[in-house]
């Protein structure tokens, strides 16, 4: 079986809703450290339930996204990225936007 990759989008839900990739999950900043922590009230099962997943972290221009996959790695997540240019990169180079 292949690797699970997760695309996690840290941007606010009104830029979301806006317009995201198709299948990121949405994981606004600054709620990344309740959503990745299976112990607190609000965990993010695509986050907690796949460990050894590829995250992909995600924001408009890359700035929010860094900070997060560094935050992700402190906190014991071992194969995360981030997406360099973000959101706006991709749909300027045309990929597929939802």
């Amino acid at each position: 079986m292949g690797q699970v990759t997760l695309l996690l989008d840290v941007r606010e839900p009104a830029e979301w809703e806006k317009d995201h990739i198709p299948g990121a999950v949405l994981a606004p900043r600054g709620m990344l450290e309740w959503y990745a922590d299976p112990t607190t009230p609000y965990p993010k099962p695509e986050l907690t339930t796949k460990p050894d997943a590829r995250i992909i972290v995600a924001c408009a221009s890359g700035g929010r996204s860094l900070l997060a996959a560094e935050t992700l790695k402190k906190i014991g997540y071992t194969n995360v990225v981030n997406m360099a240019g973000g959101f706006n990169e991709w749909s300027k180079q045309g990929f597929p936007v939802e």
